[in-house]
């Protein structure tokens, strides 16, 4: 079971991780590994997801309330479907699908196979490097804008979201790595990264609800209370990485996740840690 310390600890990491390009879902997974805690679990993790991810709805509100709202009056007035708020909203759309559906489709091998430790220290080192590579690869082209996303850019998007389903990949590590590499700014790639997971992370967290309190899964009382600091810590985790990446690179989120990567991966070999350690069956 989780205590409400320990949930309060993992809503804290879930706030601090989601939007950064390092795993919130491998963190929550290998943190409570390392403290000898039991694996929160795949629906603990989505429904915190939802504390993180209503913080994007608060954030971006103006512009979400924008994209929704001329989306839906451009199925009415043809005129507006060449508005960008109304393209917005079918680039998420389009953006959405392969995570939905390859979700479904491996439901069962994400809440299990996919959260042995060795994976996970596996994906944090080679998407660490794949991020290193975009991002070098984003300096030597000429940045493209928000406005210039295209369906088959949107399509790639969805496609690097989806791998997020493999705990240590990260969704914002995933989807801005595609960015770049199609030539985006950091600043447009994260943008767009943000908006498209809110309707897989709701989605996910909403179907996610009813799993809490029944079998291995925490109680209601500590994943609520994870859910709210993941809220509160996530806001202003989404304002610090927006001001961080219009002036920096990558490159420190790189050597972080390809070292506790290696961490990972030497206590796991070395017998420290079991590869399924915590895991809740």
């Amino acid at each position: 079971m989780i205590s409400w310390f320990h949930a309060a600890v993992l809503g804290l990491i879930q706030g601090l991780t989601e939007f950064l390009p390092v795993s919130s879902s491998g963190h929550l997974r290998v943190f409570s590994a390392l403290m000898g805690w039991d694996d929160p679990g795949a629906a603990f993790t989505a429904v915190t997801q939802l504390g993180t991810e209503s913080a994007v709805l608060i954030y971006f509100r103006k512009d979400i309330a924008a994209i929704v709202s001329t989306w839906v009056r451009s199925l009415f007035k043809p005129a507006l479907r060449s508005d960008p708020h109304a393209r917005m909203g079918w680039f998420v759309i389009v953006g959405t699908l392969p995570i939905g559906i390859l979700g479904k489709l491996f439901q069962d091998t994400i809440e299990t196979e996919l959260r042995d430790l060795r994976i996970i220290g596996t994906t944090l080192i080679v998407f660490g490097v794949i991020l290193a590579v975009a991002d070098r690869t984003r300096a030597i082209r000429n940045a493209r804008t928000v406005d210039q996303l295209t369906f088959p850019h949107a399509l790639i998007y969805g496609a690097a979201q989806s791998l997020a389903l493999i705990p240590g990949v990260s969704r914002s590590g995933g989807t801005i790595s595609a960015g770049l590499f199609l030539g985006y700014s950091r600043e447009a790639a994260a943008r767009y990264s943000f908006l498209l997971a809110i309707p897989a992370v709701l989605a996910s967290g909403v179907l996610e609800l009813f799993k809490i309190g029944e079998g291995p899964a925490p109680a209601w009382g500590p994943t609520i209370l994870a859910t709210l600091i993941a809220f509160a810590v996530g806001y202003a985790a989404i304002a610090w990485f927006l001001k961080y990446i219009s002036h920096n690179s990558f490159m420190p989120f790189v050597v972080y996740r390809i070292l506790l990567g290696v961490l990972i991966i030497g206590l796991v070999t070395g017998g420290v840690l079991a590869p399924n350690a915590g895991a809740v069956h």
